[in-house]
C-alpha cells in the first residue's frame, strides 16, 4: 500500500485542481469558439469511430496511438485559423507541429506507420491486456476499445489542445507567460527527444546481443539489465513521459499570458493537460508492472530512482 501513496496524493490533487478549473472560470465560448469547437469535435468523433472500426476489424489496437502526435497539428491550425492566424494561437500551433513531427517520426522508426495504413507495429500492452482476465474475449474488449482506447483518449487529446481555443480572442499582448510557454515547451521537447533516442539506443544494441543468441545473462551491462539505465533514464525511471506531460502544462501557460484566467491558474481548459498526467500515471504503473514481471533487476531500479524526479542515480551494484 505504501508504494501506491505518491499516486493517490497525485491523483486527489488533479482531480482538486480539475474541479476548481471548472467552478472558478466554467466554459463561456463568443460564436466563433463554438462554431470553431464544433469543428474539432467532428475532426475527433470522425477519428474515434475510424480508431474503432479499424481496431476491431484488423485486430490492431493502436490506430489512436498512430493519430495521437498527428489530431493536434489538425487541431491548433484550425483554431488558429479560426483566429485569423493572431500571435498566440499561431506561435501555440507551430509548438505544437514540432512536437508532433518529432512525436510522429520517433514513432514511424518503431515501425508503427504502413501504407497499410490499418497495419504497422502495435504497441506491447494491449496485447498484454488483451490476455487479461475480463478482457479477453471480444465482446468485452470491443466495449474497452470504444470507451477506453478509441473514445476516451481520443476526447483526451482534443482536450489537451483546449488552452488554445481559450485563448483565441484576447487581445491581451505577448508577455512573459508566453514567452514562459514557449522556451519551456520547446526545452521538454528537447528533452523528450533525448530520452527517446537514448531508448533507442539502448534497444538496439540489446537486440543485436538477442539476434546472436546471447539470453540477458550472457549480455554485457547495461543491455544484461533488460531495461534501460543509460543516460537520463539512469537518473528517472520515465523522462520520456515527464517532458510529455511538461510540454502540455507549459503551453497551458499562454492562458495565463492571455488573462483568461481566474485566481492566477484557473480556466476549465486546465482540466485537459491535467487528465494527461493521470493518463500517463496509470500507464505508467502498468509498463512498470509488466517490466518488474520481465526482469529481476527492475525492482532494485524502481527502489533506487524516482519516476520522474532526477535526484538519485541507478546504481547496479546496490
Amino acid at each position: 500500500m505504501k508504494k501506491y501513496i505518491p499516486t493517490i496524493i497525485t491523483a486527489i490533487i488533479v482531480v482538486t485542481l480539475s474541479a476548481l478549473s471548472i467552478i472558478f472560470y466554467p466554459p463561456s465560448l463568443s460564436e466563433n469558439q463554438v462554431d470553431t469547437l464544433i469543428i474539432l469535435c467532428i475532426i475527433c468523433g470522425s477519428s474515434v469511430l475510424y480508431c474503432f472500426v479499424v481496431g476491431e476489424l484488423s485486430r490492431n489496437n493502436s490506430q489512436m496511438d498512430k493519430l495521437w502526435s498527428l489530431l493536434p497539428i489538425a487541431y491548433t491550425w484550425v483554431i488558429a485559423g479560426k483566429a485569423g492566424f493572431n500571435p498566440r494561437t499561431t506561435i501555440y500551433a507551430i509548438i505544437v507541429t514540432l512536437w508532433a513531427i518529432r512525436l510522429t517520426s520517433n514513432f514511424a522508426r518503431k515501425g508503427a506507420y504502413s501504407l497499410k495504413f490499418w497495419t504497422g507495429e502495435e504497441d506491447y500492452r494491449w496485447r498484454v491486456l488483451r490476455k487479461k482476465k475480463g478482457l479477453n474475449n471480444r465482446f468485452t474488449w470491443a466495449i474497452f476499445d470504444f470507451f477506453f482506447i478509441s473514445l476516451y483518449q481520443n476526447a483526451l487529446v482534443l482536450a489537451i489542445c483546449l488552452p488554445s481555443l481559450v485563448v483565441m480572442e484576447s487581445t491581451a499582448p505577448l508577455g512573459l507567460f508566453d514567452f514562459l510557454a514557449t522556451g519551456l515547451a520547446t526545452f521538454f521537447i528537447l528533452i523528450e527527444a533525448i530520452a527517446d533516442e537514448q531508448q533507442m539506443a539502448f534497444y538496439k544494441t540489446r537486440a543485436i546481443f538477442y539476434n546472436e543468441g546471447k539470453t540477458l545473462d550472457e549480455m554485457p551491462y547495461p543491455s544484461c539489465l533488460g531495461f534501460n539505465t543509460n543516460g537520463l533514464w539512469g537518473f528517472m525511471r520515465h523522462p520520456n513521459y515527464l517532458a510529455e506531460q511538461a510540454i502540455w502544462i507549459c503551453l497551458y501557460l499562454f492562458v495565463i499570458g492571455a488573462g483568461m484566467t481566474n485566481y492566477y491558474i484557473f480556466n476549465w481548459s486546465f482540466v485537459g493537460p491535467l487528465l494527461l498526467i493521470l493518463l500517463f500515471m496509470g500507464s505508467s504503473i502498468f509498463g512498470e508492472n509488466v517490466s518488474s514481471g520481465k526482469y529481476p533487476r527492475y525492482k532494485d531500479y524502481q527502489k533506487q530512482v524516482f519516476k520522474y524526479l532526477p535526484l538519485r542515480r541507478f546504481n547496479p551494484d546496490k
